[in-house]
């Protein structure tokens, strides 16, 4: 499966994004699906993970009340919506599926998007 992300960009402390993941190739159904983040200079963390179904989700403390991670079946898409951003949620973004369980380790992704940048500045 391909995977696309998009929806990155700058906005200000407080603010809102919405980040989008298409998958391409065949249908995403089969995969748990999650978020990743990569900040300059620091290794990439995980940051939300959803179930096949979206009946379960899982998030990294730093952003739980904040983000919220969904999916579309239907779509093929998932997406992150992101409130209330601080400056230290500046990252690349990369969607990633794994046909295992709900994993906060990104070794047990086995594929990957390219990434979208988020800036959070003032």
């Amino acid at each position: 499966v391909q995977l696309q992300a998009s929806g990155g960009g700058v906005v200000q402390p407080g603010g809102s994004l919405r980040l989008s993941c298409a998958a391409s190739g065949r249908t995403f159904t089969p995969y748990v699906m999650g978020w990743f983040r990569q900040a300059p200079g620091k290794e990439r963390e995980f940051v939300t993970t959803i179930s096949r179904s979206g009946g379960r989700t899982d998030y990294a403390d730093s952003v739980k009340g904040r983000f919220t991670i969904s999916r579309d079946n239907a779509k093929d898409t998932m997406y992150l919506q992101m409130n209330n951003l601080k400056p230290e949620d500046t990252a690349v973004y990369y969607c990633a599926a794994t046909g295992g369980s709900l994993s906060t380790d990104p070794d047990e992704y086995e594929y990957w998007g390219q990434g979208t940048l988020v800036t959070v500045s003032s």
